[in-house]
């Protein structure tokens, strides 16, 4: 079954007739039409108000024109700026919240699902990687224990004397 190149309202509804389908699309305007020019003195009015009560509230009232539009553009720029670094960096944010919300929980960080898939891959490509994180694995805790013996000196060295 080949498809079409292009949709068409033929193609999409092929049993309904031509003259009902633009009988529809009409009537669907009309209405739109209609909805509009009932409520656009109510919709009108609420946008003025809206901007009077803008501009009581920051005092753009008693500014002239050149006045209004730098204060416009500047605090445009800075909400623009706002809403580009909240979109930005805010999921990170979250997720080092919901990280620090989880070790204060749980007593250790979740292991991340990229390192994890990480550690998969290079367990399955290769035994030289496994291998290797194990004596990593070893020498730092080789390390760690030798840096508890040398505190344990030290203060017992420092509670001797």
């Amino acid at each position: 079954m080949s498809q079409p190149s292009s949709l068409s309202y033929s193609s999409i509804l092929p049993s309904v007739p031509e003259s009902l389908k633009s009988t529809l699309v009409g009537g669907a305007m009309i209405l739109l039409v209609a909805f509009f020019m009932a409520y656009s003195s109510s919709i009108a009015r609420w946008a003025q108000r809206k901007q009077y009560q803008y501009e009581v509230t920051f005092s753009l009232y008693m500014l002239t024109p050149t006045e209004k539009f730098i204060f416009n553009s500047l605090l445009f720029l800075i909400l623009s700026l706002v809403v580009i670094a909240t979109s930005l960096y805010l999921p990170e944010h979250i997720i080092n919240i919901a990280n620090r919300a989880f070790y204060y929980w749980a007593g250790e960080l979740p292991e991340s699902q990229d390192g994890l898939k990480a550690m998969v891959d290079a367990a399955k490509g290769s035994g030289e990687a496994l291998g290797a994180t194990q004596s990593l694995k070893a020498a730092a805790t080789s390390v760690v224990n030798a840096i508890r013996e040398k505190a344990t000196e030290t203060v017992e060295g420092v509670g001797g004397a």
